[in-house]
């Protein structure tokens, strides 16, 4: 029996979260691949695995062969699939096969997650389709079956795990220690009381795809001043702002957009010390950071948490 191949409702937030075995491709709510009647041909997925073109910031030498190495940044990434429209293959109608295909793969909407599972890891990337072919042959006016083009273009051409994940940290702390002498005047007694565990503030994450990843921070008050520091190079996040027990000042390092509880725009507040917002991305491998505030004395409440997904190329 076929697998359910087209969800309809609002955006699913988890890309692939249809995707139940390799070879199967998620566009939105449009599941294609083994199991569905939106097979792929055997030329399969161009440009998924292909490093996108890049430009370059090259200076040819004036004086000598060649050129000074400049910055390198990549194109967006053109993906395109070749699918046949098999209704005869899930027992459905051709209508509502072609209707299916058609409402996925429309021109409107922004991006959204496409994924692709080959070899028991799945992928994905936002895109937007920027091309659709269904022939109307003999085959497809009869019975509905068409080998159908779709391509996808992505602006950001670095591909992302479906997991997201998070770390996070509370502000530093000292450690309440041993209490000498309790209020009745004795002294210690067994067991010891050491006290509660205090903390540094600084934790670790780690990127685990090719490419660099731009994540998306959370502060949470009450707390005065906050600040996230990377201690590879010392890049910092700092914010002139005071917030209270209910507050989030969530900052998107993607978008380099800065919001208090979701909302109102609070980019102003950042301080001289302050990178740029899309500066501060996550390396492949593991990154030291470090939470910062200019609290006397730290709320234990006060937190910051990173959200992000391993970036592959």
């Amino acid at each position: 029996m076929a697998e359910t191949a087209f969800l309809t409702g609002p955006p699913l937030t988890r890309p692939g979260s249809l995707i139940t075995r390799d070879g199967q491709i998620q566009w939105a709510g449009l599941l294609m691949g083994p199991g569905t009647p939106y097979q792929i041909d055997r030329s399969g997925v161009t440009g998924w695995e292909d490093l996108p073109a890049l430009d370059t910031g090259d200076i040819a030498r004036p004086d000598q062969h060649g050129a000074w190495p400049g910055a390198r940044w990549a194109q967006p990434r053109i993906v395109e699939a070749s699918v046949w429209l098999l209704p005869s293959t899930a027992g459905l109608s051709a209508h509502d096969v072609t209707a299916g295909f058609r409402a996925a793969t429309g021109a409107e909407g922004g991006e959204q997650w496409l994924t692709v599972r080959l070899h028991g890891e799945a992928l994905a990337l936002k895109a937007r389709v920027s091309r659709r072919v269904v022939p109307n042959d003999r085959s497809f006016a009869r019975d509905g079956t068409a080998r159908a083009t779709v391509q996808w273009t992505a602006t950001d051409p670095r591909r992302y795990s479906v997991e997201e994940h998070s770390e996070g940290a509370r502000l530093p702390r000292t450690e309440d220690g041993l209490v000498w002498q309790d209020e009745r005047g004795l002294g210690l007694a067994f067991p010891l009381d050491w006290g509660s565990t205090g903390g540094a503030g600084a934790f670790t994450v780690l990127n685990a795809g090719s490419a660099a990843t731009r994540p998306v921070i959370e502060f949470r008050g009450p707390l005065r001043r906050p600040a996230l520091t990377r201690l590879s190079d010392g890049r910092r996040l700092q914010y002139d702002i005071a917030l209270g027990p209910q507050d989030v000042l969530t900052v998107d390092t993607e978008t380099g957009t800065v919001l208090l509880n979701g909302t109102a725009s609070r980019l102003y507040t950042a301080t001289s010390a302050s990178s740029p917002e899309q500066l501060f991305h996550l390396e492949p491998g593991r990154t030291p950071l470090v939470f910062r505030s200019d609290d006397l004395e730290p709320h234990p409440d006060a937190s910051v948490t990173v959200r992000w997904r391993d970036a592959h190329w």
